[in-house]
């Protein structure tokens, strides 16, 4: 019987090795670079929504669009990495800005929906998949 051996190349092992180790480093901002992409357009969206459309001379205070933010890439209880899209709770009212933003979303009686989360879900997915790949790229060719 015929017996085969391949070796890898020594700086190829070792960058492997070190890609193991820092894993729990470069995810998080892999994420956060992902997450930017989409956190600009779920802004600009809804800075098009409010106030657009209405009977009335718009009485928005900016709030909604300033609490806006990305959270830090964290770990849930299952081991995956998340980072998320949402808004600063409360309002400086005593309301809460996620309660506005779902009416915007989805409107309420009286008042159509105006979307802007979905749609900029649906609009920055190639643009976040692609600013995620390259933010790898990156930190692989640091390593």
């Amino acid at each position: 019987m015929a017996k085969a051996e391949i070796r890898m190349p020594e700086d190829f092992l070792l960058k492997l090795s070190r890609l193991g180790d820092q894993t729990d480093t470069i995810i998080p901002k892999v994420l956060e670079a992902g997450g930017e992409v989409v956190l600009d357009k779920v802004k600009s969206n809804l800075s098009a929504v409010v106030g657009s459309g209405t009977k009335e001379k718009s009485r928005s205070t900016g709030e909604l669009e300033r609490s806006l933010g990305l959270s830090p890439a964290l770990m849930d209880r299952d081991g995956n990495f998340n980072v998320k899209v949402g808004f600063a709770e409360p309002r400086s009212d005593g309301g809460f800005n996620a309660k506005i933003a779902n009416i915007l979303e989805y409107g309420k009686h009286g008042q159509p929906p105006k979307p802007f989360l979905k749609p900029a879900k649906t609009q920055s997915r190639s643009a976040c998949i692609e600013a995620m790949k390259a933010k790898l790229r990156k930190e692989v060719d640091d390593i």
